[in-house]
């Protein structure tokens, strides 16, 4: 069994990670283009270009899924690579974990990038999903990209801004970008309220994973074997994981299970 995860940058890492704790054996194709990121400013036709670009990197290790674990990507071209790639390579996409969180009740806030807060895409999903809930949506500029390269500093500064902009009612967090995942405890440190109860925060890659197991019938096996390998593709190159990778237990994960090559 062969998956493939892309994005433009290590938001992969997190359903990379969930994929490897419910299948260990599962080979892994990470691509990803450090070349052209960030994806978010580029206009919609440019994300699709890419976002071919960084599938088809993949396609040719021919794998038996493809999971696209970026939002932005999912948003803009989806359906490109799903008509280039589908039927023999099912495509899955990325949706911010809105409907879980609206679901459980109370006050909703969604972290997300300037270029998604605001859009069109995530006031249909909040339409959909979540017409009946308070939702605030909070943009959180610098983040992703503190994240991708492991700037502790910015990080700090970027979840600081983000949680000084979050209701203090609010139950849940939407962590609309998948590089969040990744800080996910920081973010919860950041939101913490000392009188009140702990705020759910609500991703993607565990959904995701699971999906694209269900897509190739396959079911969780997290006691089989752990000695499938791991390719990493750098616009195309095949290439170590970044050092920045390294740098959040997720990344660190993939090589201690099977060394890249």
């Amino acid at each position: 069994m062969k998956i493939a995860l892309m994005d433009s940058g290590i938001g992969l890492l997190a359903a990379a990670a969930a994929v490897r704790r419910l299948r260990p054996d599962a080979e892994l194709v990470l691509s990803c283009d450090p070349d052209n990121m960030p994806w978010g400013p580029q206009t919609s036709a440019d994300v699709t270009s890419l976002a071919l670009t960084v599938a088809r990197a993949a396609a040719v290790h021919r794998p038996d899924v493809l999971i696209v674990a970026c939002n932005t990507a999912s948003v803009h071209a989806l359906p490109a690579l799903r008509a280039e790639l589908e039927p023999d390579i099912p495509v899955i996409g990325t949706v911010p974990a809105i409907k879980p969180a609206a679901a459980d009740g109370g006050a909703v806030a969604i972290w997300a990038t300037p270029a998604t807060t605001g859009s069109a895409y995530q006031h249909g999903l909040i339409r959909e999903f979540a017409s009946g809930a308070d939702v605030t949506e909070v943009p959180c500029p610098g983040l992703a990209d503190a994240v991708q390269y492991a700037d502790e500093d910015a990080i700090d500064r970027a979840v600081a801004a983000a949680a000084a902009l979050t209701p203090p009612g609010v139950r849940g967090i939407v962590l609309g970008c998948t590089h969040y995942e990744l800080v996910a405890e920081r973010i919860r440190d950041a939101v913490r309220r000392p009188d009140g109860p702990p705020v759910e925060l609500y991703g993607s890659a565990g959904a995701v994973a699971a999906q694209a197991l269900r897509r190739i019938g396959a079911g969780p096996a997290p006691d089989a074997d752990p000695s499938a390998s791991l390719t990493v593709l750098l616009s195309g190159r095949q290439a170590p994981l970044p050092g920045s990778a390294l740098a959040y237990a997720e990344g660190r994960l993939l090589p201690a299970v099977s060394p890249a090559h």
